[in-house]
């Protein structure tokens, strides 16, 4: 059976534990084996988890590991892609509740958290981290390596590109672009194209940098 290792074990890498634990395939497809983590004492003081194995510079694949991210932002293609080098085998992380619908085409190393909605003929990239109440509307693109917070509406027909960040409660409106890097700041709205790298917020959402 395969044993998922974390990559993190801060606030968000418990989270994510929980969320595996609920995920289709536990128990029957895969097992939780653990967390990487560079700061080895990150689990200090919590109880309850699997064991810090080691850190993400150093741990070494093993023949049954499977990976997943916790680490969003900047730091999430760099952590992912130096266990890649490594020949580390990432999976999708779907919990149970999530809504899942007709012609979905998700890639790998995606996690899709509860009460989640994908919509019909969506098309979500590889490495995303999808959060909870989030809702996918349908024909959306999304892109590779993307952070998208809890309670963001991505509205029928956007299209996100990659290593983008969409904060808590964002609204991404119908068949909006939002280009590779950007940064979309909580509780806005966005009604028209977010350039590559730079960030916006507000209702309507407006560039900040």
């Amino acid at each position: 059976m395969n044993k998922l290792v974390i990559i993190g074990a801060g606030g968000m890498g418990r989270t994510i534990y929980d969320i595996a634990c609920e995920s289709i395939g536990y128990g029957s497809e895969f097992i939780i084996k653990g967390f990487i983590d560079d700061n080895l004492l990150a689990l200090d003081g919590f109880t309850g988890y699997p064991p810090l194995l080691g850190s993400i510079t150093n741990y070494i694949p093993e023949k049954e590991d499977v990976f997943t991210s916790s680490i969003g932002g900047n730091l999430r293609k760099v952590c992912i892609e130096q266990l890649l080098e490594r020949n580390a085998k990432f999976i999708n992380i779907i919990h149970r509740t999530a809504r899942i619908g007709t012609n979905v085409v998700l890639g790998c190393g995606n996690i899709i958290a509860a009460f989640t909605s994908l919509g019909a003929d969506c098309c979500i990239g590889d490495y995303n981290m999808i959060q909870s109440y989030t809702v996918v509307g349908h024909d959306a693109r999304i892109g590779d390596f993307n952070r998208i917070d809890t309670h963001v509406t991505c509205v029928g027909g956007i299209q996100i590109g990659n290593e983008t960040v969409i904060h808590t409660s964002a609204v991404i409106n119908h068949k909006v672009l939002v280009e590779d890097m950007a940064h979309v700041g909580a509780c806005s709205f966005v009604i028209r194209r977010v350039k590559s790298g730079t960030t916006v917020f507000g209702n309507p959402a407006k560039k900040l940098v």
